[in-house]
């Protein structure tokens, strides 16, 4: 995608990508809940369709055979809408809770994101979270000193990602086009299409992002060996989504940017 135009803004996800290091919240609510019907899903299958509204999310679970199959022997009737509707009610208010203790800044983020404000670079984000659970994250995001200008919540369209609409809404909010001027920053592959599906520039996350699932704590503790042989697979998938390039964490976007610019 060669372009003459300066980046003039980048647009970020929320958790795996600015907060939330692994992107530890959804991911367990996800399973609770499923296990509370007595359906219980895998890590890697609870992970699977992150990126999604939360909605989309609960409905593409049932989309994995042996999850509908148990589903159906449990309850006698294939998942249905109605089925999805009471996951998702009883969604919300676990995520609610459980984000307080999962909404910390990713290390180097605060200090990124100045270095592009000194560079004239406006800052918008998107999430896969309503604006209701949005409202637990930003003010202990902005306590740990990232606030971007713009947040746009997958209650804030009608179709989520890997449609474009989210980004281009951002982009509107911050008065900010073409979208070659524009960075979309994830750590989801499907994040990584709505940012081509929008025109945009992408960079995929890959260590602190939950394609990963570490938290920083396990992620420190890894050999170089054992970090190359998680992350190789999921920079390729990352790339394989559309991605321009990839990178272990946002907090090293800055260096990344001359390339974009420069076409």
């Amino acid at each position: 995608m060669p372009s003459t135009e300066t980046i003039k803004a980048v647009i970020f996800d929320w958790a795996g990508t600015t907060i939330d290091y692994g992107c530890q919240a959804p991911a367990a609510v996800f399973q609770q809940i499923f296990t509370e019907r007595g359906v219980p899903v895998s890590v890697s299958q609870a992970r699977g369709p992150m990126g999604k509204s939360k909605r989309d999310h609960i409905a593409a679970l049932f989309e994995y055979p042996d999850v509908a199959a148990r589903w159906r022997e449990k309850y006698g009737t294939p998942p249905d809408d109605a089925a999805i509707d009471e996951l998702y009610a009883r969604f919300l208010p676990l995520q609610k809770e459980i984000l307080a203790r999962h909404s910390d800044v990713i290390p180097g983020i605060p200090e990124m994101t100045q270095q592009l404000r000194e560079r004239g670079i406006r800052i918008g984000s998107t999430t896969g979270y309503t604006r209701e659970l949005m409202s637990v994250v930003t003010p202990l995001a902005a306590a740990g000193g990232y606030a971007p200008e713009v947040l746009i919540c997958s209650d804030d369209v009608r179709i989520g990602r890997p449609a474009p609409w989210m980004l281009l809404a951002a982009m509107e909010r911050l008065n900010v086009y073409p979208p070659t001027s524009v960075v979309k920053v994830d750590d989801t592959p499907v994040g990584i299409e709505a940012g081509r599906n929008a025109g945009c520039w992408t960079v995929g996350i890959a260590l602190t992002g939950n394609e990963c699932g570490l938290t920083q704590a396990e992620a420190e503790a890894l050999t170089t060996e054992e970090r190359e042989k998680i992350l190789a697979p999921i920079r390729d998938k990352l790339f394989a989504a559309g991605a321009h390039d990839v990178l272990d964490s946002a907090a090293q976007l800055p260096k990344l940017l001359h390339k974009f610019q420069a076409g």
